[in-house]
């Protein structure tokens, strides 16, 4: 049931909603989340935990139970069928993390979710957000059971369809066309990649991501034309076909999990308005490439708890004001890198030469090569801590 009354009501229990409640919990505060899932999803959607996101994850303890579940890829190549035209290293990343940490976003939320329930908080469910209404002191939030809940700050965790954001009026910028359409599965396949490592393939026909999960299950993706609701297998190995190894292909065996989606690619007008605040999928969305936006989430997550905390102890609300500023700008450079690697999957058919060509030869430079490696395991700037890490004089809130 819900209390009559929280400082921090977080709508959203996936893994930026979670990140943001287990760090306030950190910090000796207690949040209300809410989620309108009756149960917590248990498919894998989001594959890769990248350094930069493990390093932030180990400060709130997520990391190391995280990583007991996972698979470290330790390397990214750019393929043209059998050619590596780029092979990207994690091993020199400078991180206790030297790779990208390839599981399902169940266990990431799993990990989470025992994060949060060891330091005393839990997920209220079903609770879908209808109403939001704001003022000086807060928001009052209702749900379509009737429920009320009055909440000193509200944060937006429910993703790009986010209710809190639509309800609080914040404009998602960018165009509203249908999106890029996109077939994901993962599957068991035979296959000579190594397994410790992810490729990007470029196809004349659209890019095809192979990555290993744990326990023998590989995750692709591809960009197609019109993605069809129910995808069978033989959709899938023909894109294997089409784009993947060409001399030894892939066959897959066992088809375990389909979804399709489509990609925007859109910023928030503010993390900010008044009492609510957004943070994950809610505030920005963009390319699968690169595999950085849940990634980008839970940083915005840690930073947004922090923030919650400082003012909470007493620190100016302008506090917040400066995570909206940071965090934003730091959306804008992901969703560039992003769309950057995803018109490099699609230049046209003249210019394809000279890309595997440029491509090949960032290759040989292993200063390219680090900064890329850099830049895709999500490292960011250091900033001021708004708060300890654990105030000796927090103490547990509703």
């Amino acid at each position: 049931m819900l209390p009559e009354r929280t400082d921090v009501l977080v709508v959203g229990a996936g893994p930026t909603g979670l990140a943001v409640a287990v760090t306030l919990a950190r910090h000796g505060m207690t949040a209300t989340v809410v989620d309108r899932l009756a149960t917590p999803p248990v498919t894998s959607r989001a594959a890769v935990v990248h350094a930069g996101t493990l390093e932030v994850l180990d400060r709130i303890g997520a990391a190391a139970p995280l990583v007991s579940r996972g698979l470290p890829a330790t390397r990214f190549t750019v393929r043209d069928r059998d050619r590596v035209l780029l092979n990207i290293p994690f091993d020199r990343l400078p991180s206790r993390y030297p790779y990208a940490l390839m599981v399902s976003q169940a266990d990431t939320e799993a990990v989470l979710a025992d994060r949060l329930a060891a330091l005393g908080g839990r997920v209220l469910r079903p609770y879908a957000l209808t109403g939001l209404a704001l003022d000086g002191a807060g928001a009052t939030a209702r749900f379509a059971d009737g429920a009320e809940i009055r909440a000193r700050w509200v944060v937006g965790a429910d993703g790009m369809h986010s209710s809190v954001r639509e309800l609080a009026g914040i404009d998602f910028g960018g165009v509203a066309d249908p999106g890029e359409s996109f077939l994901l599965a993962d599957a068991r396949v035979e296959s000579v990649l190594p397994r410790d490592q992810t490729a990007l393939f470029l196809a004349r026909q659209g890019p095809l991501v192979w990555a290993p999960l744990p326990d023998g299950v590989v995750r692709l993706v591809a960009a197609v034309p019109d993605a069809p609701r129910e995808p069978d297998r033989a959709r899938f190995q023909a894109l294997l076909d089409e784009r993947g190894p060409a001399r030894r292909p892939d066959r897959i065996t066992e088809l375990l999990w389909t979804s399709r989606f489509r990609v925007h690619h859109r910023i928030a007008g503010a993390y900010r308005s008044g009492p609510v605040l957004l943070a994950g999928d809610a505030a920005h969305v963009h390319s699968p490439a690169g595999g950085q936006g849940m990634n980008l989430g839970l940083r915005d997550a840690v930073a947004l708890g922090d923030a919650l905390a400082a003012v909470l102890a007493g620190q100016p609300a302008t506090v917040l004001d400066g995570y909206a500023a940071a965090r934003r700008p730091l959306a804008e450079e992901v969703l560039g890198f992003a769309d950057g690697l995803t018109r490099l999957t699609t230049v046209p058919a003249a210019a394809r030469p000279l890309r595997n060509l440029l491509l090949r030869a960032t290759s040989l430079l292993p200063p390219a090569r680090q900064r890329l490696a850099v830049r895709l395991a999500g490292f960011e700037p250091d900033r001021p801590a708004a708060f300890p890490t654990r105030p000796a004089s927090a103490t547990s809130r509703r």
